[in-house]
Parts: structure tokens; C-alpha cells; sequence
């Protein structure tokens, strides 16, 4: 069952912000606020009719008004021309404590207040599906990228590998050539000793 809908506003930079959600976190995660601003009394459920209208309108849709105005909300608003230092202070903006609540001119339009739920879940599930198909999407790349990483060190392995095998065969050879070597010496030693005693003796 699609679940009530709210309208909560706030200010953000150079905007003031609108949004019709089920709860003030989906709104906090809407806005992309990293802290609570309505601990911070910087957010508010609003109560201003023509705002309410704006944003059951288009329900899960951040809408966007200049700073310090009386503009209609709309999803797509141009900043202020006037920064002067008329605009007000951060600390100015922050909303202030409930006021008295006005009575709406609008009569409750309960078929409305559905319908706005419903397209609020239709809408909350349409930006989870994308996200789901993107996180789908970088984890293939990954596996991707960690294959050819798995790839190319499994043949620098390999190639390690034959390289320490031919190593080997080329130092035993080696250790083969240096034995020989040592065994022509002593051969060599004790031959020319003998050869020597025979000039030796032939000379005397």
C-alpha cells in the first residue's frame, strides 16, 4: 500500500527546495543533505497550499525556487539575478518553528493524495531500478578489469617460472663445466709432474 504523502521544504544554497515524500529521510536523501536539517530547524513540513500543490504534482521530484523569493516552486529554476547583500544569511534563511497553520483553500482531494503516492513509489522504484543496472553495470567493468589483472599475472607467473628452470639448467651446466674443469686440472697436475721426472732424468 503506497504510503501518505508530505511536503517538506527547505533552503540549500542559492535555492529553496520542495519535495513531496513519505518521510523526512526520503526527503533529507532527495535533497542530498549529509545531516539532518530538520533537527537543525533549516527543514520543514510545509504548509503553504500552493507549495503542497507544486510538489504532490510531481511527487519524489526535487522542485527548486530562488532563495528569499515568492516564485512558484518548478523542477527546473533559474538563480537569482540579485545576490546582492540584500539576499539573506545562511543563518537568516534557517526556517523558523511551526507556524499557525493556515486552512487550505483547496478542498483534501483524497483520489489525488493516491494518485501522488503512487507515482512517488513508481518513481522511487524507476531511480532504484537505474541504480541497480549502473551498480550492475561497474561490477561487470570490475570483474572485467580483475580478469585481465588475473589474466596477466597468472603469465608473468609462467614466464617467471621458465625463466627459474632455464636458470637452473644453465647453472648446473655451469657447476658441470667448473667440476670438469677441476678434474682436467689435478689429470693435468699429475701428468706434467710425470713428464717433468722423465726430462729430468734424460737430461742427467
Amino acid at each position: 500500500m503506497a504510503r501518505k504523502l508530505k511536503t517538506y521544504q527547505t533552503s540549500l544554497g542559492f535555492f529553496d527546495l520542495a519535495i513531496a515524500a513519505p518521510s523526512m529521510k526520503a526527503a533529507l536523501e532527495a535533497w542530498g543533505a549529509d545531516s539532518n536539517l530538520f533537527h537543525q530547524g533549516a527543514a520543514k513540513e510545509s504548509d503553504d497550499p500552493d507549495v503542497i500543490a507544486a510538489a504532490m504534482a510531481k511527487p519524489g521530484v526535487v522542485l527548486r525556487r530562488p532563495v528569499g523569493t515568492d516564485r512558484p516552486f518548478s523542477e527546473h529554476a533559474e538563480l537569482p539575478t540579485d545576490l546582492g547583500g540584500g539576499r539573506p544569511t545562511k543563518a537568516a534563511r534557517k526556517l523558523k518553528g511551526p507556524k499557525a497553520k493556515q486552512p487550505s483553500s483547496r478542498p483534501v482531494d483524497q483520489a489525488a493524495e493516491r494518485k501522488a503516492a503512487l507515482a512517488f513509489e513508481k518513481e522511487q522504484k524507476r531511480r532504484q531500478l537505474e541504480q541497480a543496472k549502473e551498480e550492475t553495470a561497474r561490477q561487470k567493468d570490475r570483474e572485467r578489469r580483475q580478469q585481465a589483472i588475473d589474466e596477466a599475472q597468472a603469465t608473468l607467473d609462467k614466464a617467471e617460472q621458465e625463466h627459474a628452470k632455464r636458470a637452473a639448467a644453465i647453472q648446473a651446466e655451469l657447476e658441470a663445466l667448473e667440476k670438469r674443469s677441476q678434474v682436467e686440472k689435478a689429470r693435468w697436475h699429475k701428468e706434467k709432474e710425470q713428464l717433468e721426472a722423465t726430462l729430468w732424468r734424460a737430461r742427467g
